[in-house]
């Protein structure tokens, strides 16, 4: 299993879940809210070789926390992964346009200098404005884009920048969100939870939920539910191997 967006310290118990995720064996991109947050989450993924830390400054909390985007520069060294970032343009962010803007094309700034890093970002009701920005800075590293909420415009704009995309339960049961994924390429998707932010029936989702979008995925592209597992293994791996570093090998 492949969770590539999960906020493992955001869960009650967050040892509990990167111990389970270890034990399960499933590749999990721990993404973060705020640079000063990722020392802690780091250390949850300490001796599970399968989970990898991002350092991240959500777009919802540009305002308050821009104060700590020196930390990335710190960080340059310590991992390849970011997120979660990007743009919200929910009418309850529009007050701090601005804020995210900023915030987010100065750590595509930073993260240009050294290249090679994977990008998972947020895009809710900005997909333009995300993919204008990402244009001004394509060393940054491969932009995945996280549940994927755009117009069919916006994702063939996506497509032909070379983005991948990140698809999980609760995306999954929106017909238009089938549709979408149908048009994604299916070498560049892989699968998340966005746990516990992702619901479904009333409960937070976890990394482990992830499996459950095999058959969905399985529906549409016409494959059996063993050729999807192998498919998201290649892409991971592709992935990996994009931003010259690769999954410790292993089943």
């Amino acid at each position: 299993m492949i969770d590539l967006h999960a906020h493992i310290d955001l869960y009650p118990d967050p040892s509990s879940i990167a111990r389970r995720c270890g034990e399960l064996g499933i590749w999990v991109l721990s993404v973060t809210n705020t640079p000063s947050a990722w020392e802690q989450t780091a250390a949850l993924g300490s001796g599970l070789p399968r989970i990898r830390t991002a350092l991240g400054l959500h777009p919802q909390l540009a305002r308050e926390r821009k104060h700590e985007l020196p930390i990335f520069r710190q960080m340059i060294c310590k991992t390849k992964y970011v997120g979660e970032v990007g743009l919200d343009g929910a009418i309850e962010c529009k007050p701090f346009w601005g804020d995210q803007v900023e915030v987010f094309t100065a750590i595509l700034e930073v993260w240009s200098e050294v290249g090679g890093r994977v990008l998972s970002i947020h895009s809710r009701r900005a997909a333009s404005e995300v993919l204008a920005i990402l244009r001004r800075f394509p060393l940054a590293g491969v932009p995945v884009l996280h549940w994927f909420t755009g117009t069919h415009k916006e994702l063939r704009d996506a497509i032909e920048l070379g983005c991948w995309f990140s698809v999980g339960p609760a995306m999954l049961r929106s017909a238009k969100s089938m549709e979408q994924v149908a048009m994604m390429p299916m070498d560049r998707i892989l699968t998340e939870s966005d746990g516990p932010f992702g619901q479904q029936d009333g409960r937070p989702l976890h990394p482990w939920d992830v499996e459950t979008t095999h058959s969905a995925l399985a529906h549409i592209w016409r494959v059996t539910s063993e050729e999807v597992t192998a498919i998201l293994r290649r892409n991971l791996s592709r992935l990996g191997a994009s931003v010259t570093w690769a999954p410790p090998s292993g089943p």
